[in-house]
């Protein structure tokens, strides 16, 4: 491999190939944080000239952390289509950027293509590319999944239905279920972020999420994001579960300490497949955000970006249903300001796709980042030109429990109105049965909780 580069008569030498993938990502202030970033504009720009030369096979044979040092190295690379990794493993990292960006390639010609690259491939190509072309080339791509209702049918925009309480009161948390309902949010889930992770919460939670479900006949699945072994727990007490939720991260260590493997994933998956109330087949929903592993001091040296296309390696394999980011949730430490909190979401959505993902974001920010709520649209607007295939809804976009700026049910309202998407089939048809939306658009009604209590 070439690992040099020179610009503006300077040479910039790099030793590795992790080098070269830290220095060509765009600035993150957890990056900066770990003295992995670029420290000139003229070393970023060398390091994507030596990106771009480099081959998928240099790539295939340096991963970041050694296959037998890492887990999700294995899952990554065990899981690969060796067949398509060989048609392809002497394309550059640059003819790969072309390829994708080229007017012939489309979302099927993307999907088989994913299934022979690497998450460093997938990480390596996105470095090359300017916003525009992460929005460009995520569009081509969408991917459907089934719970009990199925999400990322073309045209349609889905979101998450988001009641958190600070005191996980059912009065409270169903007070914000109402009106997230009334504004056409929560096709996508019924999701709920407890305080308390224990059994006795988790399953009073669930339960009440599923009874009016039932009651109101609301298409949609719930999830009660406590951890997955905590779900299982629930599940095995007869709790009624839809979807299994769990953090993951894009090295061992850092799944190790979220407390889970690989091998507790696929028995989560393998219970909620027997003991689960969803229709399926897609029943684990995933998040995951770029400086996670920085947070942890479980990087190993490796940039914030390419940890999180691990992630997404880590994940595809057990088909999820909803997998999404929330990048700008750490804080300052790793994603510092409004800009970076774009890119990352622009980097998340596009990586993720390329997984073969059934890709959402969460365009979210804490209150003590350099960042506001414009950025926070202008984000949310982007992701959803490109595609994604769902947000989050949170009454009056603050959330109370978690502390941190989120999509709002007026957002999730506005943005399907702006780019003409609609809510998810079966859960359109519900809003028009209940007076909220009428053709596409919300009726005089929505907007009015008042109506779940008639």
């Amino acid at each position: 491999m070439i690992l040099k580069a020179k610009v503006y008569n300077n040479v910039f030498a790099f030793k590795n190939l992790k080098e070269v993938l830290a220095k060509a990502n765009e600035e993150k202030s957890g990056d900066v944080l770990v003295g992995i970033a670029a420290k000139s504009a003229s070393e970023r720009v060398a390091a994507k000239l030596v990106l771009s030369n480099l081959t998928l096979e240099d790539i295939y044979n340096n991963p970041v952390i050694p296959y037998e040092e890492d887990e999700v190295t294995r899952v990554i690379y065990d899981d690969l289509n060796l067949r398509i990794f060989q048609e392809i493993k002497g394309w550059t990292v640059g003819a790969l950027r072309e390829y994708i960006l080229g007017h012939k390639a489309t979302g099927g010609d993307l999907h088989h293509l994913s299934r022979g690259l690497t998450s460093e491939m997938i990480a390596a190509v996105a470095k090359l590319m300017s916003s525009m072309d992460l929005v460009y080339a995520a569009k081509k791509m969408r991917y459907q999944a089934h719970c009990n209702t199925t999400i990322g049918v073309p045209g349609t925009l889905a979101f998450r239905n988001q009641p958190n309480h600070p005191t996980d009161s059912i009065e409270g948390m169903i007070s914000s279920l109402k009106e997230g309902l009334s504004y056409g949010s929560g096709d996508a889930v019924i999701g709920i972020n407890p305080v308390e992770d224990n059994v006795d919460t988790v399953s009073r939670l669930l339960e009440t999420t599923k009874n009016f479900m039932v009651k109101w006949d609301i298409p949609t699945q719930n999830c009660v994001l406590a951890h997955v072994t905590t779900q299982m727990k629930a599940l095995e007490k007869g709790a009624p579960v839809d979807l299994v939720f769990q953090s993951i991260a894009g090295t061992q260590k850092a799944n190790e300490a979220f407390g889970i493997s690989a091998d507790l994933i696929k028995e989560a998956f393998e219970l909620v497949q027997k003991k689960g109330t969803a229709t399926g087949p897609n029943l684990m929903y995933f998040e995951t955000g770029q400086g996670s592993e920085v947070s942890l001091d479980a990087h190993y040296g490796v940039d914030m970006m390419t940890l999180e296309s691990r992630t997404y390696g880590f994940g595809r394999r057990y088909y999820p249903f909803m997998i999404n980011n929330v990048s700008g949730f750490i804080g300052p430490e790793t994603i510092y300001s409004g800009q970076e909190v774009i890119r990352a979401d622009l980097e998340d959505l596009f990586m993720g796709k390329l997984h073969g993902l059934p890709m959402g974001i969460a365009p979210c920010y804490t209150n003590h980042m350099k960042a506001d709520q414009n950025e926070q649209e202008l984000s949310t607007l982007l992701c959803a030109m490109a595609g994604s295939n769902y947000f989050m809804g949170v009454a009056g976009g603050d959330d109370v429990m978690l502390s941190y700026q989120d999509t709002s049910f007026h957002d999730d309202a506005s943005t399907r109105e702006i780019l003409g998407l609609r809510p998810l089939p079966e859960f359109e048809k519900w809003l028009e049965k209940m007076g909220i939306m009428e053709d596409g658009h919300l009726s005089e009604r929505a907007g009015d909780p008042s109506i779940f209590d008639k």
